[in-house]
């Protein structure tokens, strides 16, 4: 599960949008009487067979209404919803998530949860009402809540490093790798390179990897956020201005680079750039040691793994340890034809029944507070403790992207990113380029 862009501040979104019509709720062949079609896009390919069996309870209780899911991969979801809300060719129902939302809601292109929902309004996580409202009113249904973000780990990669949970879960990471920093010396025990020599050894060859110690990565949610607000930095201020390039920006980017370029702990930034399921997928093949994600990425690794894992909290900061939270709600098109038909789907979804599936396949954590009991009773049948997100969820956190023209800008700053994840452009020059780049994009 991580995170990608929209653009500009109308994106084309506008009149002509709203004035479209949605092609997904229709009637079937056979009359007055017949079956009505509700579509609802979204990202995650696990959440999406729970959604299916959700929606066959559904339409078991409501047989006029059928619904079918649209799954289209997270990095390309943005780009092709704004594309096809544009063309007036958007499902009737689409997850969004804060950092996508406002242009939608600015455009008059979403829904809003209103009196029809009321009743229902007090069984969501309030956390996840108040993301998603904006001047008094609502605009999606709560569906997933993140909590904290966390570090999986390889039980016997830990052991042939002689390396504990119990230490692992302790870790401090230092600005340069100062003195007090314990997070690089274990990372660099885990690391293995083709020949078998450890990263704290001599003779280790950095470009013949064998085994990875961490997931270092440009990756918003699991990894850079959270050693910014680590670091005690932000990334955006009140406003929505992009404040990254600061001493704290220096010492959190500074720190995951070097990871990467100089202590060679973590997969080239050629692999990862580009790819955000890269390091999951090195992980799960055994690859990399630790892998830091959140609980999006649960079902993934219980599905894919063939070793002992577990979970243990990211490492302590200047700070302490501080994560990003989030939150995923499922928006009902306004230009859709059939109101009372996506009105009734997104009123199952907010429901307990409608979202109990999510959690007891395992998912996510639904954003339903009656469902996510069934959450944790999936995963105490499979013996995993995913207790470590919700705790971490309980710290001091960094605020998730948001902004009308955040996508305009994550294009404008990426570029940068790219370099400096390479180890091309030192980290001072592109941290300063990228936000003046960025801050220019929402000024339009």
């Amino acid at each position: 599960m991580t995170r990608r862009t929209l653009l500009g501040s109308a994106l084309g979104l506008g009149a002509a949008a709203a004035a479209g019509c949605s092609p997904a709720a229709q009637q079937q062949p056979g009359g007055s009487g017949a079956q009505r079609t509700v579509t609802v896009r979204l990202w995650d390919e696990q959440v999406e067979a729970a959604y299916r069996s959700s929606f066959d309870a559904f339409t078991a209780a409501n047989p006029d209404i059928a619904v079918r899911t649209t799954l289209v991969p997270f990095a390309d979801y943005f780009t092709k919803l704004t594309a096809d809300v544009q063309a007036g060719n958007a499902d009737d129902l689409f997850w969004l998530n804060g950092s996508y939302i406002q242009p939608y809601i600015d455009n008059g292109l979403l829904m809003e949860i209103g009196a029809d929902f009321e009743a229902q309004r007090p069984g969501w996580i309030e956390p996840a009402v108040q993301q998603y409202t904006r001047d008094g009113a609502l605009w999606g249904v709560p569906q997933l809540t993140d909590g904290g973000i966390a570090m999986y780990y390889n039980a016997q990669l830990l052991e042939a490093a002689g390396v504990t949970p119990a230490e692992l879960a302790d870790l401090t990471w230092v600005p340069g790798g100062g003195e007090g920093d314990t997070f690089l010396p274990v990372m660099q025990r885990l690391t293995v390179d083709a020949l078998g020599v450890r990263a704290d050894e001599d003779g280790f060859d950095g470009d013949n990897p064998g085994t990875w110690g961490y997931s270092a990565a440009q990756d918003l949610q699991g990894i850079y956020y959270n050693f910014l607000g680590s670091a005690g930095g932000a990334f955006q201020d009140e406003q929505g201005r992009f404040v990254f390039d600061s001493p704290e920006g220096r010492d959190a980017f500074g720190y995951l680079v070097d990871l990467i370029n100089t202590h060679r702990v973590s997969p080239d930034a050629a692999n990862t750039n580009d790819n955000g399921d890269f390091t999951r997928d090195q992980f799960l093949q055994g690859k990399i040691a630790v892998f830091q994600s959140g609980i999006y990425n649960l079902k993934n690794v219980a599905d894919g793994a063939d070793f002992s894992w577990g979970i243990v909290p990211i490492p302590a900061g200047p700070r302490g340890r501080v994560s990003v939270v989030n939150n995923v709600v499922v928006c009902g098109n306004a230009a859709a034809e059939d109101a009372d038909a996506v009105t009734r789907v997104l009123q199952w979804l907010g429901s307990p029944e409608g979202a109990a599936p999510i959690g007891a396949s395992g998912a996510a954590l639904p954003a339903v507070t009656e469902a996510q009991p069934a959450f944790e009773e999936y995963w105490s049948g499979q013996d995993v403790d995913p207790s470590q997100f919700a705790e971490q969820g309980r710290q001091p956190s960094i605020g998730a992207p948001t902004g009308e023209r955040y996508g305009a800008a994550l294009t404008a700053w990426k570029p940068f990113f790219n370099e400096m994840f390479l180890g091309r452009l030192p980290v001072e020059e592109a941290l300063a380029q990228a936000q003046q780049a960025a801050n220019e994009a929402i000024e339009g």
